[in-house]
């Protein structure tokens, strides 16, 4: 695909104080945003409304979440893949777009049968457009930025738990018993103009512009259309780029259940009204805010694979917590641990690509261990959902989370520095 006619600025922009990476960072949260703050976890804090109008029950509510995800794991490698051959700005407004169109038609739903399809259908554009635009940045900024960068972009998972967590209950609230429709109606409207301005400012890489890529240039290569071959089976071949997906799976089932369910054990286990329960996923998303930041910096400094340890330690606490200390304090601290390291396992794991795999084959890369991902994500809602029909509690799937958790631990643990180290891709 050839690249998109744009007026090339004068080199001399690189000496502007004002980076056009730094737009391509905003346009990225805004697009994670959507595509899932928005699009997958916004259905969290639905789920109950939708339940009870849909008369569904726990294992139907997690053959949905599960749908979503398997539209997610059906575009995540193919994502990443064609993000790399034909570039990710068109990918990635595609994508966005068949977000956006599939949550307005999840609002018009009638039945499980239908609620399903449009679940799928979103997830699909989520793995088209989240998996892209993490890629992208391997190419805009260099080894020592990308961490930070990742941990920025990753954030807009948590402007969506700040958004829904209060506007879902008080829209459900003044407009019942159809609120939970035009709160769809909402995420989808706002992700179709998030997909306008992605498609109006995202640029494939910063030659594109005339532009390096942000940060510090010693020893770094820069990217160049052409330079590099797209070496597929290298990478599909790596060793490292199969225990790397090893180690995401585990954040993948984990996570999954605890926030598909947070909402829905909130208010059945822990007496929690919708308004109450809205708040706390509201906190979570407040300290999940500087999390991505926080820790994809430090695996700049003290390494990927020892931030991924801690990462995988605090969520397995969390986990476990929420299950075993189901009072209003425990609930708290589970939702407060959980939020500082939230999202920093996807940034950490952007970076380690991008270091490994080098700008061009990143998104590739990413898209496969995001594969794995996605089929031990795709499995952890309705697991979770048939343990609580069958046992009358939750609990049980928040320690089987939690165990999985430390498992992911464990398996960060195996990696060597040496596997880490950048080759020749």
């Amino acid at each position: 695909m050839q690249e998109d006619n744009l007026q090339r600025p004068s080199m001399s922009v690189n000496k502007s104080l004002f980076h056009y990476g730094w737009v391509i960072l905003l346009i990225g949260t805004l697009v994670v945003f959507g595509s899932l703050g928005l699009a997958r976890f916004g259905f969290s804090v639905l789920l109950p409304e939708m339940q009870k109008s849909l008369n569904l029950d726990n294992t139907q509510a997690g053959i949905m979440a599960t749908s979503n995800l398997v539209g997610y794991l059906t575009l995540s490698v193919l994502g990443g893949a064609m993000a790399a051959r034909f570039g990710p700005r068109a990918v990635i407004t595609s994508g966005l777009l068949t977000v956006g169109i599939t949550l307005i038609f999840t609002g018009i739903a009638e039945n499980f049968l239908s609620a399903t399809l449009w679940r799928t259908l979103t997830g699909i554009g989520s793995g088209a457009s989240n998996v892209p635009v993490i890629g992208l940045l391997a190419s805009w900024f260099t080894p020592r930025r990308r961490g930070l960068a990742a941990g920025v972009v990753v954030t807009g998972s948590s402007l969506g738990l700040i958004f829904s967590g209060p506007i879902v209950p008080w829209i459900i609230s003044a407009y019942n018993p159809d609120g939970w429709r035009i709160c769809w109606y909402l995420f989808g409207g706002l992700t179709l103009m998030i997909a306008v301005a992605g498609g109006f400012f995202i640029r494939n890489r910063p030659s594109q512009m005339g532009l390096k890529p942000v940060g510090p240039h010693a020893g770094y290569s820069l990217d160049s259309p052409g330079a590099q071959a797209l070496r597929w089976a290298d990478v599909y071949k790596s060793p490292t780029l199969w225990h790397l997906g090893i180690v995401y799976m585990a954040f993948g089932f984990s996570y999954i259940i605890y926030m598909t369910f947070f909402v829905k054990y909130l208010m059945v286990e822990g007496g929690y009204t919708s308004q109450a329960a809205g708040n706390l996923f509201m906190v979570m998303g407040w300290c999940s805010m500087l999390c991505g930041l926080i820790w994809g910096s430090l695996s700049d400094l003290i390494g990927r694979r020892p931030a991924l340890i801690l990462v995988y330690c605090m969520h397995g606490m969390s986990f476990c917590l929420f299950a075993i200390w189901p009072v209003p304090m425990g609930f708290i601290v589970s939702a407060v641990l959980f939020g500082f390291s939230a999202w920093s396992i996807p940034a950490i794991m952007a970076a380690t690509c991008g270091d490994v795999f080098g700008p061009r084959m990143a998104p590739a890369a990413l898209g496969f261990i995001t594969l794995l991902f996605g089929i031990a994500q795709a499995f952890g809602p309705g697991i979770a959902g048939a343990m609580a029909d069958k046992s009358g509690s939750f609990s049980s799937a928040f320690i089987l989370a939690s165990g999985v958790a430390f498992t992911g631990a464990l398996a960060a643990w195996l990696l060597r520095s040496e596997s880490l180290a950048a080759k020749k891709f």
